[in-house]
């Protein structure tokens, strides 16, 4: 009978945590990093990269600005296309790059080590414009220099550039070092009247001389950028003269320095060349001298090279070249450029071939002429 309620005691204990909704203890315990949250048949969208990664692929091809600004407090921001600031601040710009090329005003190079400082760093090169200037407006730009030896070239996706306005209420009009300039009208290509502004909101007017008038601007053949000046698309004879430019902002108007305006017409290429001696024949103790002359553009210059008798025993020659403008009667402008060689106490050794060699972009033009003893 014992035995019997024995054997019921433990059948009770065994099926009563189930009766009650409570599992038993599992005879497997869980291993050690086993998932305790259930299998969930889920999708999953495959991930899509983020928008900037995306751009920032697509643009590594394309050029990419180096140029910042130096803020307060370490700060640095990327720079627009044009900056304005006041006279007599300073400034700092940095261009990423361990071999960084600056282009900036070339009025700057008379303050370098003073106002202008320069500096390039492990990272970085630096510009440094201290008391800035009216004067200093312009554009500042930078690159990264690729260098293989000797050989460097400018890395076309890595620049920076920027256009900055130091404005100055009493200097509207960027200072130049003259009070009169001259412009030569091309038919061939666009002219440019310089007269730029040191603040952008300024409104400027482009006047002749005589007759006392204003000279329109229509968009088209004549245009005024302000990084500029006043541009003629399509230079012609009709716009020769003297002209002058107005500006104004919140004062009084000011007037820019006086343009006279040159038309040229010549032909484009080589120098257009001619040699004359003083004489052909010449007598011992004699003075000759021989002339090479070049007619050619006014704002193209002529570099002249000379072959003589008497050079090879170093023959002492005086040679002197100048060149003046001037007007062929028809509104059109004419740059002479000449070169004159003289010789001195002729000798036998001084008879013989004279050889001018004129050059300019287009090229060389070569002429010669013979002096012989008498």
């Amino acid at each position: 009978m014992r035995l019997w309620v024995l054997l019921s005691l433990l059948l009770l204990q065994e099926t009563l945590p189930h009766v009650l909704g409570q599992p038993g203890k599992s005879k497997h315990p869980k291993e050690l990093g086993e998932n305790k949250l259930k299998p969930v048949n889920k999708k999953v969208k495959p991930k899509t990269p983020k928008m900037k990664e995306r751009e920032s692929a697509d643009s590594s091809s394309k050029s990419q600005s180096i140029l910042t600004q130096v803020m307060d407090k370490g700060r640095f921001q990327k720079l627009a296309a044009t900056l304005s600031l006041s006279a007599g601040q300073s400034i700092e710009l940095r261009c990423k790059g361990s071999n960084v090329t600056w282009n900036y005003p070339s009025y700057l190079d008379t303050f370098k080590n003073s106002r202008l400082s320069i500096k390039q760093l492990d990272r970085y090169g630096q510009l440094i414009l201290a008391n800035s200037t009216a004067a200093d407006t312009g554009e500042y730009s930078c690159w990264l220099q690729l260098c293989n030896g000797n050989k460097c070239r400018k890395d076309e996706t890595k620049t920076g550039s920027t256009y900055i306005f130091f404005t100055d209420k009493e200097e509207l009009f960027v200072p130049t070092p003259s009070y009169f300039e001259i412009v030569y009208l091309n038919p061939d290509k666009p002219a440019v009247i310089p007269c730029r502004v040191t603040t952008p909101s300024a409104k400027v007017t482009l006047h002749r001389e005589f007759p006392a008038e204003e000279i329109g601007t229509d968009g088209t053949d004549i245009i005024y950028d302000v990084k500029k000046g006043f541009v003629y698309q399509h230079p012609t004879s009709d716009h020769k003269g003297i002209v002058y430019c107005k500006a104004e902002s919140q004062g009084a108007p000011q007037i820019s320095i006086k343009y006279h305006l040159l038309y040229v017409e010549v032909p484009k290429g080589p120098p257009s060349t001619t040699i004359a001696a003083s004489s052909k024949r010449a007598e011992v103790s004699d003075s000759i001298h021989v002339i090479c002359t070049v007619l050619g553009e006014p704002d193209v210059d002529v570099n002249f090279r000379w072959q003589y008798p008497g050079q090879e025993s170093e023959r002492p020659v005086l040679i002197q070249n100048i060149w003046r403008l001037i007007n062929r009667g028809t509104g059109h402008t004419t740059r002479i450029s000449k070169s004159v060689l003289l010789v001195e106490d002729f000798e036998a050794r001084d008879a013989g071939n004279y050889i001018c060699i004129a050059q300019n972009l287009q090229g060389e033009t070569t002429v010669a002429t013979k002096v012989e003893l008498n």
